[in-house]
């Protein structure tokens, strides 16, 4: 008679790291939170209390919050990657541009405590549209059944390089609102 197989647990990295793909869509919402839980203590504390915060319930127009300061209107795409990460590049919609003070806030969080550490910006001045994308054309991750990744058309690649760090909440509410 055959021994069953011998099974390893896995590593404690290898659980966490697969929680960080299995359950992106609660940890996006959980760092949606985060932000804007931090954004609006920093407006409070500023004595900035008129400010509306609306969320999107489908991902179609490339945002996924609408923020309303001070007179200005911003549609935000939140991007996230953990601190270490190799990721160097997000895709953006085209449909973004269209929006009233189109943005992207890229930010940067701990692995473990989901904690933002740094924020990276695109986006213009307040009451000006998004700048330009670039013409880099974006590819689905997976491949279709003959492995092919075909272009998604309306989303354009975006390096890290071409987002400004910003230090602290405060500069981001700045870049939002002025």
């Amino acid at each position: 008679m055959a021994l069953p197989a011998q099974t390893t647990p896995p590593s404690p990295a290898n659980v966490e790291g697969s929680a960080h793909s299995t359950d992106s869509s609660l940890r996006e919402q959980a760092l949606g939170h985060i932000f804007l839980g931090q954004l609006l203590a920093f407006m409070w504390r500023k004595g900035t209390r008129d400010i509306e915060v609306l969320k999107s319930e489908v991902d179609r127009g490339g945002y996924d919050v609408v923020l309303e300061a001070n007179g200005f209107i911003r549609h935000l795409q939140l991007k996230s990657s953990f601190c270490g990460s190799k990721v160097r590049e997000v895709d953006a919609s085209t449909r973004l541009l269209r929006k009233p003070g189109g943005c992207i806030l890229w930010l940067e969080f701990d692995h473990d405590s989901l904690a933002i550490e740094r924020f990276y910006w695109y986006g213009g001045p307040p009451g000006m549209p998004l700048p330009d994308l670039g013409s880099r054309i974006s590819r689905h991750s997976k491949g279709n059944s003959h492995g092919e990744k075909n272009e998604r058309p309306i989303h354009r690649v975006l390096t890290r390089g071409r987002f400004e760090a910003l230090a602290d909440i405060r500069e981001v509410a700045e870049k939002l609102f002025g």
